[in-house]
C-alpha cells in the first residue's frame, strides 16, 4: 500500500518543466533511490516533498494527510511534515556540541526537557554517538559529522527520511559503512526513504527499488535487478552500469556491419519491428558477450588490460569499439587477434533513439 503518493506532480522554473506529471509511489519503509543525470529533476522533486519548492500541478499525500495540492491551493509548511532531512553539506553547528546539535530541532519545537533528553541519547545511542557526545563535531571525521546529521534527523522521529546526496563527499571506506548504517537504520526504525544520488553502486546497495528520471521525466521504475537486467529504454541501459552499442544495418536474411553481410549469429536476432526498420542498435554489458574461436560476430582485439580480478577488452568490430570485461581465470585473446563474439543477453534499440544525458 502507498504512503507516499505523487500525483501528475509539475514543477516550472520560468520555460524550463524541471519535473513532467510525475506519479509515484512509496511503501511504508520502503527506500526508494531518485537516480539521473545533473539537471533531470530529482533534487526538485526531493525539495517538492520537503515543502521547500511549492508545485506548479499535481499533488502530494503522506499516508493520510495532503501535504500540497495545487488544485485545493494547499501547502504544508516544511517545519509541520515531520520529515527528516540530510544533505551532502555536513550541517552541523560547530559551537555546539555534538549533543547539543541533535537537540536543537527538539528544542525549537519545544519540546519537554525530559523528553528531549531522551530521544537525543535514544539518536545518538544509534548512530554510534554517544561516546562523543559532549565532543566538538569539528574533531570528527567526515563519516562522524555526517552521523550527527542523521542523529539530529533521528531525534524528531520522522515519518519519511529524505536525503540528497549525503554520502558524496566521504571517502569511499566512510561511503561504504554509511551506506549499511543508514539501511540498518531504517530497518530498526521503519521510516521510508527517499534518498536522491548520482552513484549507482549506493542506489544498488541502498534502495528497494530505484527510479530513473531524465529532463524531468520518469523513465523507470524497478527494483536494482529489473532496472540493471531489462532497462525500459536506450537511455536507461546507458545510464546504469557499463553498456556497449553495435549499429547494424538489417534485413531479414541478416546483419550488415561495415557494409558486410553477417548471418544472424545465434540468438541474436532482433524484434520483427527493429528489423523492419532495416537499421538498429545491438547492446550489452561488457560482462555479457564471450570470446569464441567460430562464427559470432568478429572483430580484432585492440587493447588487453589487466584490472585485478579483472581483464579489460577493447574490440573493434566494423567501425564500432567495444569493451569486454572477463575474470582473469578467464581465458581470452590476446592485442592484436582476430576473435568471435557471442552476446549473451542482447538487448535491441531503434537506432534513431535519442541517448542524450
Amino acid at each position: 500500500m502507498a504512503y507516499i503518493e505523487l500525483n501528475q506532480v509539475t514543477k516550472r522554473f520560468g520555460v524550463i518543466t524541471a519535473v513532467d506529471r510525475m506519479n509515484l509511489e512509496i511503501a511504508q519503509g520502503e527506500c526508494l533511490a531518485m537516480l539521473g543525470p545533473s539537471g533531470c529533476g530529482k533534487t526538485t522533486t526531493l525539495r517538492m516533498v520537503a515543502g521547500f519548492e511549492d508545485l506548479d500541478e499535481g499533488e502530494i499525500r503522506v499516508g493520510e494527510r495532503i501535504i500540497s495540492s495545487k488544485a485545493k491551493k494547499y501547502y504544508l509548511p516544511p517545519e509541520q511534515r515531520n520529515f527528516g532531512m540530510v544533505f551532502q553539506a555536513f550541517a552541523v553547528w560547530p559551537h555546539l556540541t555534538v549533543y547539543e546539535n541533535v537537540a536543537f530541532p527538539l528544542r525549537i519545537r519545544k519540546l519537554p526537557k525530559n523528553e528531549i533528553h531522551a530521544r537525543t541519547e535514544e539518536a545518538l545511542k544509534n548512530t554510534n554517538l554517544l561516546p562523543v557526545a559532549q565532543g566538538s563535531p569539528d574533531d570528527l571525521s567526515g563519516g562522524g559529522k555526517q552521523r550527527v546529521a542523521l542523529a539530529r534527523a533521528l531525534a524528531i522521529r520522522p515519518d519519511v527520511m529524505l536525503l540528497d546526496e549525503p554520502l558524496s563527499s566521504l571517502d569511499p571506506h566512510f561511503r561504504e559503512e554509511m551506506r549499511f548504517e543508514i539501511k540498518d537504520l531504517q530497518r530498526r526504525f521503519g521510516f521510508s526513504i527517499l534518498y536522491v544520488t548520482h552513484d549507482q553502486s549506493e542506489a544498488m546497495a541502498l534502495s528497494d527499488r530505484i527510479l530513473v528520471m531524465r529532463a524531468g521525466v520518469v523513465q523507470q521504475i524497478g527494483t536494482p535487478l529489473e532496472v540493471y537486467s531489462d532497462p525500459a529504454n536506450r537511455f536507461v541501459f546507458e545510464f546504469i552500469g557499463l553498456s556497449c552499442f553495435i549499429e547494424a544495418g538489417l534485413s531479414p536474411e541478416g546483419m550488415y556491419l561495415g557494409g558486410e553481410r553477417h548471418p544472424w549469429p545465434e540468438g541474436i536476432e532482433p524484434p520483427n519491428e527493429i528489423i523492419a526498420a532495416g537499421k538498429g542498435l545491438l547492446a550489452a554489458r561488457p560482462t555479457e558477450i564471450d570470446f569464441i574461436g567460430e562464427g559470432g560476430i568478429r572483430g580484432e582485439v585492440l587493447r588487453k588490460v589487466y584490472l585485478g580480478e579483472t581483464i579489460d577488452y577493447r574490440v573493434r568490430v566494423a567501425d564500432t569499439e567495444v569493451r569486454i570485461q572477463k575474470t582473469r581465470h578467464t581465458a581470452g585473446p590476446s592485442a592484436g587477434d582476430r576473435c568471435g563474439l557471442r552476446f549473451t543477453r542482447p538487448h535491441w534499440y531503434p537506432a534513431d533513439e535519442s541517448s542524450e544525458k
